[in-house]
């Protein structure tokens, strides 16, 4: 029988887990999943995900694929791996793909919310799924920023150690391209706000990088004209810190451009 693709809609919540990528010594998103897969489907199980999560960080919307002999009904999938799966992972829906369909080269965008609270006292039971910045922070001055990071960029001043190769000749680079960059307050808690950031790839850290130096913006301590010679200047050093992980979230992954379509609400 020939190899089956399925692709997996997977949800987590990141806190007790060293990112997603296997590691040997480590509990990782990815380890798990094939760890559990395998038993279903009676074979060694490699797992491909459309990117890889740092430690901490959480998904609402992830996609992964693996290839299998298996004739289990996806539903059956489903079923067998969230009754396996710890309670911080579960798969919210898997299909048959094409046999070249594939979780990361396939996709053409990603979208990442990062949340976060600038009162004096955070509710602690959202602890580990935003991050505290207690203090002055002005929303105005920020949405300045975020028109500045829209479109194609190079953003190596948002690039962490380790994201690519640098010795590696031609690809892109540190060049990416963001479709959507808002900053929208939560209609219920005062206080309260969320980034949102839609791009056709990123680099590692680079979304908590740009968080940590928007926030920096928010407290008065770095102006747009500052800004704006951070994003042009591509020194990591001139950029704020970087961003707790337990405020990230991998909202969706966009395999059809039709759906590339944001309001720019930061107007």
């Amino acid at each position: 029988m020939n190899d089956r693709t399925i692709r997996l809609l997977i949800s987590f919540d990141g806190t007790a887990y060293k990112g997603w990528q296997r590691q040997p010594d480590a509990a990782t998103i990815q380890g798990v999943l094939e760890e559990k897969l395998s038993l279903i489907c009676n074979e060694p199980i490699v797992v491909h995900g459309a990117g890889r999560t740092d430690a901490g960080v959480h998904a609402l919307g992830m996609v992964a694929h693996f290839h299998t002999k298996a004739s289990h009904p996806v539903a059956t999938v489903v079923r067998g791996l969230n009754g396996l799966l710890p309670g911080d992972i579960r798969i919210i829906q898997a299909d048959d793909a094409d046999p070249d369909f594939h979780s990361r080269f396939s996709a053409v965008a990603k979208t990442y919310r990062y949340d976060f609270f600038t009162g004096r006292v955070m509710d602690p039971t959202r602890r580990l799924y935003e991050s505290h910045f207690p203090g002055f922070f002005d929303s105005r001055a920020v949405c300045e920023c975020l028109k500045l990071l829209k479109g194609r960029h190079d953003f190596a001043a948002f690039e962490g150690t380790g994201s690519r190769d640098l010795t590696r000749q031609g690809g892109r680079g540190s060049i990416r391209t963001l479709l959507q960059v808002n900053l929208m307050p939560d209609p219920k808690i005062p206080l309260r706000f969320s980034f949102f950031l839609t791009g056709d790839g990123f680099l590692r850290h680079m979304v908590r990088n740009i968080v940590g130096t928007l926030i920096t913006v928010g407290r008065g301590k770095m102006s747009r004209a500052e800004f704006t010679a951070v994003l042009n200047g591509r020194d990591r050093r001139a950029a704020g810190p970087t961003a707790p992980a337990c405020g990230l979230f991998l909202v969706k992954i966009y395999y059809d451009r039709q759906e590339l379509t944001f309001p720019d609400i930061n107007t």
